[in-house]
């Protein structure tokens, strides 16, 4: 039985992303065994949850069911209490029907979906609604993730669309991104906007980029939120220096952010 929160966890880490490899940092967890082992050393110091991207022998980004499967039990086997959450991210290899199969196959007890890559035409299909219901009858904690605040208009109408509750659902605001947009805390107050022009009681948290992700966090914990770090988004703690590792990042925010 995997462990799935009621609440999103206070701080997630996001170790490896779609996009840095080895070359980036050597610590850039790539295969399951060393997802596996980042996790654990991310949880003892205060990560309650992990969003992982799994990696072709190429070292690129890959929706792949099996492994999912594989990576999910290793996983559950050597930190049940943390959340695991599974990734549908398109990066512009995979669409709409790819994504929604990897979710169908898996059924992962976590699972993110950028909601303008599965609804590009930003109109919600049957098939869309279908894939929602069944991901919440199932038991899978959705979190939404929101590159900009318009995203929740669509991921608002999807929930009535569905007939789903707007009580407690996750979301995650994307601040910057990763070509080297500045992550301006600013933004974050747009996004809480939207949510109350929707009605929309979201459990939230904020991941940014660069050298500017510190501030963000901040304020996402200012103004009720919560955190998500990791090598996926940046590499830098909050003094300017590269982390060593994962979980050296997450020790540090953590402890700094008083989560525990």
């Amino acid at each position: 039985m995997f462990y799935k929160p009621e609440k999103l966890p206070n701080l997630m880490v996001a170790p490896n992303g779609a996009r840095p490899m080895k070359k980036d940092h050597s610590r850039v967890p790539v295969t399951i065994d060393e997802i596996v082992q980042t996790a654990k050393a991310c949880f003892d110091v205060g990560a309650g949850g992990i969003h992982f991207h799994l990696r072709d022998s190429n070292g690129r980004h890959i929706l792949n069911s099996e492994m999912c499967l594989k990576a999910l039990e290793k996983l559950q086997a050597n930190v049940p209490n943390m959340h695991l959450q599974i990734t549908t991210e398109a990066v512009g290899r995979y669409s709409p029907e790819e994504m929604r199969k990897l979710a169908y196959e898996v059924i992962p007890p976590g699972l993110s979906i950028g909601i303008r890559e599965m609804i590009p035409s930003r109109s919600p299909s049957e098939q869309d609604i279908k894939l929602y219901k069944s991901l919440t009858e199932s038991g899978t904690k959705i979190q939404h993730i929101c590159y900009e605040p318009e995203d929740i208009d669509l991921l608002s109408d999807l929930l009535n669309r569905s007939n789903i509750t707007k009580d407690g659902t996750w979301c995650l605001f994307v601040i910057g991104h990763y070509s080297g947009k500045t992550s301006d805390p600013k933004k974050i107050p747009l996004f809480i906007e939207k949510l109350k022009l929707n009605n929309l009681n979201a459990d939230w948290a904020v991941c940014a980029f660069g050298k500017e992700e510190f501030a963000c966090l901040e304020l996402s914990i200012k103004l009720g939120g919560k955190v998500r770090v990791g090598f996926e988004n940046s590499m830098y703690l909050p003094n300017g220096d590269i982390a060593k590792d994962n979980e050296t990042k997450v020790d540090v925010i953590n402890r700094l952010l008083n989560l525990s």
